[in-house]
């Protein structure tokens, strides 16, 4: 089966649905696939805020004080003009989806309410309660149904065509039928999330989060940058074994929750005195995770997260869904008992380097936004930003993919490397020894034991060596389909993202021999300004192998490094970034 567009989004999140509703505006044929139900993309896990500039609650706030928090919060690693563009655009878009029925709380004068999320300097975070996320996905539904845009969220997206560095769509597949679908498009944007799924303590739920994405990408030509730089939640549950890494919010902590060791010692004070709970999630990731290791956490490998010093009914208001979700998982009543909990990965700040004005990659007609895209966060992203970043970047990927369709003379076509797509499913479809889900479990473990929250030389070397066992295997995986079912394909494809997105990501980790931010090495304890680069990586065409290079870092532009300077004077640590 054929389908024609003009736009073709892969991912029907937030950020997805941002850029084809905007598309659509320009008169253009949209069309959205995604692989999980329209109304439960992994956006949802967005829980506590979406981050803007008002000033409603700390008038001193600025667009500028939130490129000054961001881009020093990231070590200096993030894209100065990537960040500029989503603090100045941030309170428009955060207004239009308010508009367009996100509800977010307001103050008796009717502007947003702003909550305090770590290391922000004022309260930016604007919110709906604690399921902010799913609020943003429900009015961005409502508008793309108002626009007609078609969704089709059954569909895996196994491969982006593609013929001398143009992108002209992509093939995919019914998740449930196997019915294949080619999609020809004047211009794609991928807009598929990041890959935390491959640590064994994720947020991430099954089945997504696998770095399709990022394998979509590669192997169209484009490259990957600070994919060392995987953020750590400091917050995930531990019980049940099931649902391990599940997220508690930073809303908790944001509305004035406590850390404690199993010794009853608020232990922040040690690593953050001044910000405590609200410091950077890397220091309180890496603060939670020491406790542990180091002895203090409870029998459970957790530590104590305690908002029950606050009334019963301010939890409920402020933390609905985290109240119902320990008491129907755990039976535990967080406004009278603490919570359990420890680091669990959670965002991929690394990714597809693109053009920030545009959204566009290396490749001619692609475009990237969301988690899926690099270059916002840097070392360290501050929570709120990534609502923020898919609303303002999937904005921008749907005008510059509009403007592209528009401009173009003629559509570039290759039945050859439709035939050839075809044939990398073909593949996969046989009988084998390996099951992918035994696979897929061993890569969790590999990624959490060699490229965990603290990590080293050896440690990363060890989990070079067991992806290329893990690899080898891959030809003998079992893969069955039938006109009721094709899971089989489905992880056979997650799996060939994962490993090549894990592959990306230690050998990035190996080439940064310093700690910074959320990248950590017990080896290289110290920030080194020798490492002041991004780490890029692309597919060698010939060999197909990774290779990695050392890409420098933006320059900051006059108006910003004043800003910057300003706010750094007296921190020595924020003044290597100027140095």
């Amino acid at each position: 089966m054929t389908q024609i567009s003009n736009v073709l989004v892969i991912g029907c999140g937030g950020a997805g649905l941002r850029a084809a509703i905007e598309a659509k505006k320009s008169g253009l044929d949209v069309c959205i696939l995604g692989k999980r139900p329209r109304t439960d993309s992994h956006t949802v896990l967005a829980a506590g805020g979406i981050n803007a500039s008002f000033g409603n609650l700390d008038s001193e706030d600025t667009w500028e004080q939130h490129f000054i928090d961001t881009y020093l919060e990231g070590y200096g690693l993030g894209n100065p003009r990537k960040i500029e563009i989503m603090a100045k655009e941030a309170p428009l878009l955060v207004k239009e989806i308010d508009d367009w029925g996100a509800n977010l709380e307001k103050l008796k004068n009717g502007k947003f309410d702003q909550r305090y999320f770590g290391a922000h300097k004022y309260r930016r975070t604007c919110y709906a309660g604690d399921f902010t996320g799913l609020s943003i996905l429900k009015a961005l539904l409502k508008q793309a149904q108002k626009l007609n845009i078609p969704i089709y969220d059954q569909q895996y997206v196994s491969e982006l065509l593609v013929k001398d560095n143009v992108c002209f769509g992509a093939l995919s597949f019914n998740i449930f039928s196997s019915e294949r679908t080619v999609h020809q498009a004047d211009a794609v944007i991928i807009c598929t999330g990041g890959h935390t799924r491959l640590w064994k303590k994720s947020s991430s739920r099954k089945n997504e989060n696998t770095g399709d994405g990022y394998y979509l990408a590669l192997m169209a030509g484009c490259g990957l940058i600070d994919m060392e730089m995987v953020q750590f939640h400091p917050s995930g549950m531990v019980l049940p074994q099931d649902i391990e890494g599940t997220l508690v919010t930073e809303a908790v902590r944001g509305e004035g929750g406590k850390l404690f060791n199993k010794n009853g010692e608020r232990f922040m004070v040690n690593y953050d005195s001044e910000r405590m709970e609200l410091s950077t999630r890397d220091r309180v990731a890496i603060a939670n995770y020491t406790e542990i290791i180091e002895g203090r956490g409870t029998k459970n490998g957790a530590v104590l997260l305690d908002i029950s010093h606050k009334s019963k009914e301010f939890i409920i208001n402020k933390l609905p869904s985290i109240y119902r979700q320990f008491l129907e998982t755990q039976m535990v009543d967080i406004s009278k008992y603490p919570m359990e909990v420890a680091p669990t990965a959670h965002y991929s700040m690394g990714g597809v380097l693109i053009n920030p004005d545009d959204s566009s990659t290396s490749v001619e007609g692609l475009f990237a936004a969301g988690e899926v895209a690099g270059g916002l966060h840097g070392a360290n992203r501050l929570g709120g930003n990534s609502l923020a970043e898919i609303l303002v970047f999937g904005k921008r990927a749907g005008i510059a993919s509009a403007n592209y369709s528009k401009k173009l003379n003629q559509q570039q076509r290759s039945s050859k490397s439709i035939n050839l797509a075809h044939e990398n499913i073909n593949k996969l479809i046989k009988s084998g020894n390996q099951i992918i889900r035994c696979l897929q479990h061993e890569l969790r473990i590999i990624m959490w034991e060699n490229c965990g929250v603290i990590k080293n030389k050896e440690l990363l070397i060890e989990g070079k060596k067991r992806i290329e066992i893990l690899k080898s295997k891959i030809n003998d995986i079992d893969v069955r389909i039938d006109e009721n079912n094709c899971q089989d394909l489905v992880l056979a494809c997650d799996l060939k993202s994962s490993i090549l997105s894990a592959e990306a990501t230690i050998i990035s980790a190996l080439e940064r021999n310093e700690s910074r931010g959320a990248h950590q090495r017990s080896d290289f304890k110290k920030e080194n300004s020798s490492f002041d680069f991004n780490c890029l990586v692309k597919i060698d065409k010939e060999t197909q192998n990774l290779e990695i290079y050392k890409s420098k870092l933006k320059k900051l532009n006059k108006e910003v490094e004043n800003l910057v300077r300003n706010a750094s004077r007296d921190d020595d640590i924020r003044n290597k970034l100027l140095e």
